[in-house]
């Protein structure tokens, strides 16, 4: 199941609000410190499993570092954290939140977000540059 030793953010393939935030992540990753896996993948659905989450659940967002499973607005304070810069104030404004709230506006916008934001009919495709970030 591990690919590598660096951190694996598994996210929605075919969610517009989930492949902005993958853009995000490899415009602002730079040292590439994180891999991706869709949870329409063979290792993106293990991984969410593994750590006991539906691959068809709203709350399928999963940063896997460690061994360790962050889920939710831990896992996006997490990677916030590690893109370091300004990306590491947002993270730290973002723990100032009560994780109760930042947890439910979270789960919210993930139960709502094809209607909010869309949904494609296929998997994000990475850019050729950038395709050895990606697991399957």
């Amino acid at each position: 199941m591990r690919s590598s030793d660096k951190p694996v953010i598994v996210f929605d393939g075919v969610c517009v609000l989930c492949n902005r935030w993958t853009s995000f992540i490899v415009r602002h990753d730079r040292e590439g410190r994180f891999r991706l896996a869709a949870m329409q993948g063979v290792q993106g659905r293990a991984m969410l499993e593994a750590h006991g989450l539906d691959a068809l659940s709203p709350r399928s967002f999963l940063l896997v570092q460690d061994g360790v499973g962050y889920q939710d607005t831990d896992a996006i304070v997490r990677v916030l954290r590690q893109l370091g810069g300004p990306w590491s104030i947002a993270s730290g404004a973002l723990r100032l939140t009560p994780r109760s709230l930042r947890d439910a506006i979270y789960r919210w916008i993930a139960r709502h977000r094809y209607r909010l934001f869309g949904k494609r009919d296929v998997c994000y495709l990475p850019d050729p540059g950038q395709a050895w970030r990606f697991i399957d």
